[in-house]
């Protein structure tokens, strides 16, 4: 079935494949496709929530009696 998304390629050592087959089988993913966009969009959403949390930490620090 043909598909409008774009798509690319990556190349990963056997651990890493290894890995993303074993959460695929925990979660019962259909495919290493659905079970790489997972990790994907659940290492998105970590990396927005540490950012969001250092700069919630930089403005507190800031309001702390210290001018920016």
């Amino acid at each position: 079935m043909p598909t409008d998304k774009p798509r690319y390629t990556i190349t990963l050592d056997a651990e890493m494949l290894k890995k993303i087959d074993d959460f695929r089988f925990e979660k019962r993913f259909p495919n290493r496709t659905q079970a790489t966009l997972a990790l994907i969009r659940i290492g998105m959403e970590a990396l927005e929530k540490q950012q969001e949390e250092a700069k919630e930490a930089q403005n507190n620090t800031s309001s702390d009696g210290e001018k920016a």
